[in-house]
């Protein structure tokens, strides 16, 4: 199964869970996360449902390409890891 894990800056807002999914996709992967903490899902998408313009998905070392469908697909062995990208300069 799929490991999905969340970064610590997005803990100091909600719990972020750290779980084995059978999904397939990572939308599927988000939804189970949002099904154990539905807190969590406005830090991670926008209200039309899209990935937020400043997190970032990595699939195992591969950056999740439909920030719109979350369409990425998921194999049994991936690593997923969802964090909150640093903009400024």
């Amino acid at each position: 199964m799929a490991h999905i894990a969340f970064t610590s800056q997005l803990q100091r807002f909600t719990e972020t869970p750290e779980f084995d999914t059978p999904a397939a996709t990572l939308g599927e992967a988000l939804a189970a996360a949002f099904e154990r903490n539905a807190r969590l899902r406005p830090y991670i998408l926008d209200e039309q449902g899209h990935l937020r313009q400043h997190v970032v998905i990595f699939i195992e070392d591969r950056r999740a390409q439909d920030r719109i469908g979350l369409s990425d697909p998921l194999a049994p062995a991936d690593r997923v890891y969802v964090l909150q990208a640093l903009t400024g300069g």
